[in-house]
């Protein structure tokens, strides 16, 4: 695949930032080796993918959390069954009603926020019944805190971001990724390391226009899904 430059970016942490998505505070390996348990709320995107198979290749013992919403498309829950039957981790999916959600889906300016919220809210109850007690996501250092609503969510929900913690920024990933199944002896794409970056369905409805089976299937449409 053709890398955008803006993989190689790695975008400084904002004053509120919280201490779980703090810039280059730990390499991913010392992570790991204080965190032997971890949930991981898992997207299907490379980011999550390099995560989870990192996790279980140093060892530690990982649940992988999906939660499934009118917001993704069908293709991202069949990356993320893939990548979690290589691994060897078991999935859980998790059936949300976000279309029940009012205040999500009037899409005002903070709505990623809320639906982040949403979403950490399901994972850490289903994490927490399987006897979890850190959350990890995939948020890397490319991820721009100042250009993404969601990002408070994270710290606000305590969620870790090791990748970020680490300070591998998109590029960092897929290369690590690629190096992380070559060693498993699969192809270069096991864990999804070429996969595009795609932002879910109601990014592609304008703001302030409410969302609804309509409209997210008018911007599934527009995208040629």
């Amino acid at each position: 695949m053709i890398e955008h430059p803006a993989e190689r970016a790695v975008a400084p942490d904002a004053a509120w930032v919280g201490e779980g998505q703090r810039l280059g505070a730990e390499p991913l390996e010392a992570f790991f080796a204080r965190t032997p348990r971890l949930a991981v709320a898992f997207s299907g995107g490379a980011d999550s993918s390099y995560l989870l198979a990192a996790a279980r290749a140093a060892g530690c013992e990982v649940g992988a959390y999906l939660v499934s919403t009118a917001f993704q498309p069908a293709f991202e829950l069949a990356d993320a069954r893939a990548v979690a039957a290589r691994v060897g981790v078991p999935l859980r999916v998790i059936e949300a009603d976000v279309l029940s959600q009012a205040d999500i889906c009037a899409n005002p300016p903070d709505r990623c926020r809320l639906c982040k919220r949403f979403i950490f809210a399901r994972v850490w109850q289903a994490a927490r019944a399987d006897g979890f007690s850190v959350l990890a996501d995939g948020t890397n250092a490319s991820d721009d805190p100042a250009r993404r609503p969601g990002f408070r969510s994270l710290d606000e929900a305590g969620v870790t971001s090791p990748l970020r913690r680490a300070g591998l920024a998109k590029a960092d990933v897929r290369a690590a990724s690629r190096a992380l199944a070559a060693r498993a002896g699969l192809p270069a794409d096991a864990y999804l390391a070429d996969k595009p970056r795609f932002s879910c369905l109601a990014t592609h409805v304008p703001a302030g226009e409410p969302l609804t089976r309509a409209t997210l299937a008018a911007a599934a449409r527009e995208l040629g899904m």
